[in-house]
């Protein structure tokens, strides 16, 4: 997807969903709401989730699923870490975590991971675009190259857009953004802004942490260290 600042097995659907029998699909006119989440995620860290809770708490959200990318279409010359090691950090971030969950798509499909492909992927399994209430869940950081990002106006006509307020110039952020975009998107960019109090784990810092064989602590969630350690992830040695 693109950026959200801030392998797993063979299926591409969520993990312990299965398009009918999904949970948010039982019941007679009743479409689920589902939280997407997309990044690098090189590393997950504690803010990802921070924001999650954040988002699905505000929206009402059944479950947010978590779409590690494969080729950022914003930073196409960055070599991320292998997929494989990427989601065995993401499952045990997710491990014990409510309604979080993990979708492959975009590390299944060739080419740069564009957000509008990974919607239209995600509708069809959960049995079309009616079946389904998608909510793109984006950070403030994300406003000002929204513009450019591909079919962005279908996109945003597909998805409820959850902006998760963490930058001081916010409003100009949108108004810049606005000029891109006909004025209804505009407003449901704004309707769909989420105030929460920032998180200081951020994935460059983490990196930089363990490559020079810091433990980072509890921004790295519970699980993830002993993947690292395993794996010597990120030039951790020690």
């Amino acid at each position: 997807m693109e950026p959200q600042k801030g392998s797993e097995g063979s299926s591409s659907l969520p993990r312990g969903a299965t398009g009918a029998d999904h949970p948010g699909n039982r019941g007679a006119g009743r479409r689920p709401r589902v939280g997407l989440m997309g990044g690098s995620f090189d590393p997950v860290h504690a803010g990802h989730l921070h924001v999650a809770r954040a988002a699905s708490a505000h929206a009402g959200l059944q479950e947010v699923l978590f779409v590690p990318a494969a080729r950022p279409p914003h930073k196409p010359d960055r070599v991320l870490t292998p997929g494989v090691d990427r989601l065995a950090l993401l499952e045990a971030a997710l491990d014990g975590e409510e309604g979080m969950r993990l979708v492959e798509l975009e590390l299944e499909r060739e080419g740069p991971s564009y957000t509008i492909d990974t919607v239209r992927a995600l509708e069809e399994l959960f049995g079309g675009p009616d079946a389904v209430e998608l909510h793109l869940i984006l950070g403030g950081d994300n406003l000002p190259g929204l513009g450019s990002w591909r079919e962005v106006e279908e996109l945003l006509e597909r998805v409820t857009p959850l902006v998760v307020h963490r930058e001081e110039d916010l409003e100009g952020a949108l108004a810049r953004v606005g000029e891109e975009l006909p004025a209804h998107l505009e407003e449901k960019l704004r309707r769909g802004l989420i105030v929460v109090a920032p998180h200081p784990a951020s994935s460059t810092t983490l990196r930089e942490q363990l490559a020079r064989g810091e433990d980072p602590g509890a921004h790295l969630p519970a699980g993830c260290m002993d993947i690292v350690r395993a794996r010597g992830l990120y030039g951790w040695s020690c």
